[in-house]
C-alpha cells in the first residue's frame, strides 16, 4: 500500500484549500479536510500524505496564481494546473462545495479527464504582467477621454472647425478652456490630469517594454516577430509574453486552436457542418492577431517602419514574412469576392497570421526543457 499512487484534488482559495484523495484503483474518492493556504501547511500537508513521488497533485488556475504549483515542484510532487472551462460538469448538479470541488477533481484527473494549462515561467509571467499592466492602462485612458469629452458635450462645448479631437491642435485648444462656474472649472481640471497622468503611465510602461524587447531573454523572438506586417513593439512583445514558449506547438494548426481562431464544428455520420470560431483559449491573443490581420489589405511592400524593424533578421524569417504578405493579402480579397463579410475575411486572415508567427518562431526557439 506504501506504494500506491494517491490522486490529490486541491480546491484552492485565498486563505484555504480544500484536500480530497484518490487512491490508485477504482475506489471512493475520500475528503481529507482543510488547510490553511500557506507554504508551512503545505509542507505539512505533502510530509502526511506519504512518499512525495507517489502523489500527483492538480488545482484549478485561478486568482491565485502559480505559487503553489511552483511550490510543490520544490517539493518534487508531480503537479498540474487545470483548465476550469473544461471541467467535465453533470448535467443538473446545483450544489458547489469546496469539499465536493476537490473530491470531484480528485475523482476525475485519477480517471484521466482533466485537461492541464501551461504554466509559464517566472519571467514569461512578469512579462505578461507588464503588457497587460499597459493594456489595462489604455482601456483607463480611453475611458478618461470618453468622460473628458462627454463633461465637454453636457455644456455644449465644441472644439474649434476644423480640429480633430485628440490632435495637437485640439490639446492646445483644451489647454485655453476657461468654466465660469468654479465647480465646472475643477471639474474639467480633473478629468484633464487624470487623462494626462494615464498617458505618463503608458509611457512608463512601454519604456520598459522597450528594454525587454531588446535586453530580456525574449529578445530574439520579439525582435523576429517585427519583421511580418502588422506586429510592431508592442505587440510582438504581448504574443510572446502570453504565449511563452512556441515550441509546445508542433504544428501551426495546434496554435491556431489555442487562441481560438478555428472553425467549431457539428459533424454526425455523413453530415459535416461548421460553425463560427470557438474562441476558446488565450482571448488576448486573438485580439492581437485580428488587429494585426487589418494590416494585411494593403498591397505587399517593404518599406518605412517595416522596412526599419527588418534590419539585421535572417532571409529565412524575411522570405517568410515576405510570403505572408502575399498569400494573406490574397486570401482577405479572395474572400471579399466570394461575398464573405469583412469581419470574417479578416478573422480568416489572422488565422493564418497565427501560422507564419509559429513559422518564424521554430526558426529561432531552442527546445524548452522536459
Amino acid at each position: 500500500m506504501k506504494d500506491t499512487i494517491k490522486y490529490v484534488g486541491l480546491d484552492v482559495s485565498k486563505e484555504k484549500i480544500a484536500v480530497a484523495i484518490a487512491d490508485e484503483g477504482r475506489g471512493e474518492p475520500r475528503y481529507w479536510g482543510l488547510i490553511p493556504h500557506t507554504p508551512e501547511a503545505v509542507r505539512q500537508l505533502i510530509k502526511k500524505l506519504g512518499d512525495s513521488k507517489n502523489l500527483r497533485v492538480c488545482y484549478e488556475a485561478g486568482p491565485t496564481g502559480y505559487p503553489l504549483y511552483r511550490l510543490l515542484l520544490t517539493l518534487g510532487v508531480h503537479c498540474e494546473v487545470i483548465a476550469p472551462s473544461l471541467i467535465p460538469k453533470k448535467p443538473g448538479e446545483r450544489i458547489k462545495t469546496d469539499r465536493r470541488d476537490s473530491i470531484r477533481l480528485a475523482q476525475l484527473y485519477r480517471a484521466g479527464e482533466l485537461t492541464k494549462i501551461y504554466v509559464p515561467t517566472e519571467e514569461d509571467e512578469a512579462l505578461r504582467d507588464l503588457v497587460r499592466c499597459r493594456e489595462d492602462a489604455k482601456e483607463d485612458e480611453l475611458r478618461a477621454k470618453h468622460r473628458l469629452s462627454k463633461f465637454l458635450l453636457r455644456n455644449n462645448i465644441q472644439p474649434p472647425s476644423g480640429v480633430s479631437k485628440w490632435t495637437v491642435k485640439y490639446r492646445r485648444w483644451l489647454d485655453t478652456l476657461k468654466f465660469n462656474s468654479k465647480k465646472l472649472q475643477v471639474v474639467f481640471q480633473e478629468y484633464y490630469h487624470q487623462l494626462k497622468e494615464l498617458e505618463q503611465r503608458i509611457l512608463r510602461l512601454e519604456e520598459e517594454i522597450k528594454v525587454q524587447a531588446t535586453e530580456g531573454v525574449h529578445a530574439p523572438t520579439i525582435q523576429a516577430l517585427q519583421s511580418l506586417r502588422g506586429i510592431a513593439l508592442i505587440t510582438a512583445t504581448s504574443l510572446v509574453a502570453e504565449i511563452g514558449s512556441f515550441k509546445r506547438f508542433s504544428t501551426p494548426s495546434q496554435l491556431m486552436a489555442y487562441v481560438g481562431l478555428v472553425p467549431s464544428e457539428f459533424s454526425s455520420g455523413e453530415s459535416r457542418r461548421q460553425g463560427k470560431i470557438t474562441k476558446t483559449g488565450n482571448r488576448h491573443v486573438r485580439r492581437l492577431l485580428n488587429e494585426a490581420a487589418w494590416s494585411y489589405r494593403y498591397q505587399p511592400a517593404v518599406k518605412g517602419e517595416l522596412q526599419r524593424r527588418q534590419r539585421g533578421q535572417s532571409p529565412t524569417i524575411l522570405a517568410i514574412s515576405w510570403k505572408a504578405q502575399n498569400r494573406l493579402h490574397k486570401k482577405y480579397f479572395r474572400l471579399l469576392s466570394r461575398g464573405k463579410e469583412k469581419g470574417k475575411a479578416i478573422t480568416a486572415v489572422a488565422r493564418e497570421l497565427a501560422g507564419f508567427i509559429w513559422a518564424i518562431t521554430q526558426e529561432l526557439e531552442e527546445v524548452p526543457n522536459a
